[in-house]
């Protein structure tokens, strides 16, 4: 399929394209995982266990969203 039948068949919005596309090699950049060591004091960490707890989620991902919270808030 040429890419200005591809584009017509998107922009009308009428057909899932998404069964023409080959996203076997398919890479969201800056999204890979990188490993950082970071040191709390033992009432942080009881504090992040608390509210993980509460969430139903990890003290990871407790961390994680308030962090991207942080970073989007400074970013607008």
């Amino acid at each position: 399929m040429k890419a200005t039948e591809f584009d017509a068949r998107f922009d009308s919005g009428d057909v899932d394209v998404t069964a023409d596309l080959d996203v076997s090699e398919a890479r969201r950049p800056l999204r890979s995982p990188r490993r950082v060591n970071v040191d709390f004091p033992a009432w942080m960490v009881e504090s992040l266990d608390r509210e993980a707890a509460r969430l139903g989620v990890t003290r990871q991902s407790v961390i994680k969203m308030w962090i991207a919270e942080r970073l989007d808030r400074r970013a607008s």
